[in-house]
């Protein structure tokens, strides 16, 4: 387990998500490797909302509070994966401007990037379960 420990998304099912390598202000490393269940077709290609998933989660833990959710984010997808594939994804924290922090996230299966993107998160005062209500 990487120390610091996170403050988020501590209950997340890390075989869907990725397991957390290295964490420290504003950076973490995660990664994934495909399994079956995330197959879209007989030939063993991963659906992109997995990689996504792991995108996800190492921008969440690049910010790492745990009232930090996504606000959206911008990806392009550039090559496939398919099951059995250890992907790794690095999350740096790009800006912040008050409670909002923009983070750019690059996923790669060894030399060869699978996405890229930049996510916009928020931090907010509650939980977003308390906040939306």
């Amino acid at each position: 387990m990487p120390d610091p420990l996170p403050h988020t998304h501590l209950t997340i099912d890390r075989s869907l998500c990725g397991e957390p390598l290295e964490l420290s202000p504003g950076r973490a490393r995660v990664a994934l490797v495909t399994r079956g269940e995330m197959a879209a077709d007989e030939r063993g290609l991963v659906h992109g909302g997995f990689v996504f998933g792991l995108a996800d989660y190492a921008a969440m833990l690049a910010v790492d509070h745990p009232n930090v959710v996504l606000g959206a984010a911008e990806v392009r997808f550039l090559a496939p994966c398919v099951v059995g594939e250890r992907l790794v994804a690095e999350a740096r924290l790009d800006g912040e401007e008050g409670s909002k922090k923009r983070v750019s996230v690059e996923v790669r299966r060894d030399a060869t990037v699978l996405l890229r993107g930049l996510f916009t998160c928020f931090v907010l005062l509650t939980h977003v379960l308390d906040a939306s209500r």
